[in-house]
């Protein structure tokens, strides 16, 4: 797969999804702030997002296209979209950056309320005495958008999905090269830098994450940074990562062992996945995320304190559902998912394990190539 971004009719598409939710819901608009809701609708990609010296808008009318209100050092790469209304500012300016100007269009092109993303993973990106400033600018009333974009991005279009397909063979190349970065001796730290190396040698465009860890037993955490302590033989490597294509994320793990493993790290690691295979069968349309959650945690034996074993995936390493006891969210075709089981090995440590699949008609279909046994190094 080569070609990037989506063309004009994917995105029409889900702006004429929004509005007939917006119609449903009695919304004149939505007003979206942050980078993956403003991507979804234009295709905006950049990393300037990084800076946060400029607040950016865009406004999903209930008829009509969306109109981008942005500085001004982002209209050309917004004019290479398929958005036509861009009206900008010279940004930063702290007396009014952007405020009455977005006022005065969320007047001009909403009639009636206007939804902004309020729900869990959800924030305004701009400062809140601004957003004071808006609403007393603005006539119209500034609510929730009733779960509106969190609704339309959880269920994926076949083009989502087949980048995060990409994304995911892509770092599949990467781990299978694992063996030309990590030895006995050699510090996890460097491992962590060539094993970014080798994902954008195979094509990742960036890799805003990854984690891991390696000891005898597995690891204590699975968020921690490398430091330089040399691997050893014995230990069990763990690397995970959320390598990114054309803006859409894979997420998923291996584990290499140093060497011949302790058998509890082998008896962990075949209940690993044995719990992920049930997941696997569990990810049924119709399932809510704590069946699936259930179906894992019977194998291996977490309980609330171990937290979810899996989430959503997509423009976002992590987004929308949890799998966890207590999220009752209902899979549909075209959702992705990870699915993350985990294991303690004794002492403090454990071994975690992680797929990506994608929720079908018939059932969860991989699309990080399955890991069937554990791999060796040395």
């Amino acid at each position: 797969m080569s070609a990037r971004g989506f063309a004009q009719a994917e995105y029409e598409a889900r702006l004429t999804r929004a509005q007939a939710l917006m119609s449903k819901a009695g919304l004149g608009g939505l007003l979206l702030t942050t980078e993956p809701e403003i991507r979804y609708f234009t295709g905006f990609l950049t990393r300037f997002w990084e800076s946060p010296s400029r607040p950016w808008f865009l406004i999903v009318p209930a008829a009509g296209d969306p109109v981008a209100v942005i500085p001004s050092i982002g209209a050309a790469l917004m004019g290479r979209t398929w958005i036509t209304d861009i009206r900008t500012w010279p940004a930063p300016r702290p007396g009014d950056d952007g405020v009455s100007l977005l006022a005065a269009t969320l007047d001009e092109v909403a009639e009636g309320p206007v939804g902004i993303p309020s729900g869990p993973e959800t924030h305004l990106r701009m400062p809140q005495a601004d957003f004071a400033r808006l609403r007393a600018k603005t006539a119209r009333f500034l609510r929730d958008d009733a779960g509106i974009t969190a609704r339309l991005r959880a269920v994926k279009s076949g083009a989502e999905i087949d980048r995060i397909a990409h994304a995911c063979r892509i770092a599949a190349r990467a781990f299978a090269r694992v063996p030309e970065i990590a030895a006995p001796g050699m510090p996890l730290s460097q491992v962590f830098r060539r094993f970014q190396m080798l994902l954008l040698e195979e094509g990742a465009d960036w890799v805003p994450y990854l984690a891991g860890g390696a000891g005898p037993l597995g690891y204590a955490d699975v968020i921690s940074p490398a430091d330089d302590r040399p691997l050893a033989r014995g230990d069990v490597l763990m690397l995970d990562t959320g390598a990114l294509w054309d803006g859409y994320f894979c997420d998923y793990d291996r584990n290499f062992a140093m060497g011949t493993p302790d058998p509890r790290v082998l008896s962990a690691h075949d209940r690993l996945l044995g719990a992920a295979q049930a997941g696997l069968e569990a990810a049924q349309p119709g399932a809510r995320a704590c069946d699936v959650h259930a179906a894992m945690a019977r194998i291996c034996g977490a309980d609330e304190g171990a937290g979810r074993l899996g989430h959503g995936l997509g423009m976002q390493l992590t987004e929308g559902l949890s799998l966890t006891a207590a999220d009752r969210t209902v899979l549909e075709p075209g959702m992705v998912i990870t699915l993350e089981p985990g294991v303690e090995t004794g002492g403090g440590n454990i071994l975690v394990h992680e797929e990506n699949v994608v929720i079908r008609q018939g059932g969860a279909q991989i699309l990080s190539p399955w890991a069937d046994t554990l791999a060796r190094l040395a």
